[in-house]
């Protein structure tokens, strides 16, 4: 079974996917999410974790996902490889967000 939530932060506004597909448009984004424990000075870290998000509703969705703002999104993880031009395999990881939830209003936001 291949199921993720996360919730976190956006680390900057959301941009436009255009895969030159009309079936597939979205948008993108990073999220930064806070680890369980704090390191060793007892500060707490994050996990800056690439997310994307296919849907028809991009225009209007976009003016929502804007920096710092906090949501939950549940999706599935995606690895795929890309061959360099020097001969070697790249591997990228990301999250495809099925469902993306806001869990505070823009009023609430603090940028």
């Amino acid at each position: 079974m291949n199921k993720v939530t996360l919730i976190g932060r956006l680390t900057k506004d959301a941009d436009l996917v255009d895969l030159n597909d009309p079936e597939r448009k979205g948008v993108t984004f990073t999220l930064a999410v806070d680890k369980r424990h704090k390191n060793i000075n007892g500060e707490r870290e994050a996990d800056f974790i690439p997310i994307i998000h296919f849907t028809n509703h991009y225009d209007s969705l976009i003016k929502y996902l804007l920096k710092g703002r906090l949501i939950a999104i549940s999706g599935r993880i995606s690895v795929y490889s890309k061959d360099q031009q020097d001969g070697t395999r790249k591997y990228y990881t990301s999250v495809v967000a099925d469902e993306i939830k806001f869990l505070e209003s823009r009023k609430e936001t603090a940028i």
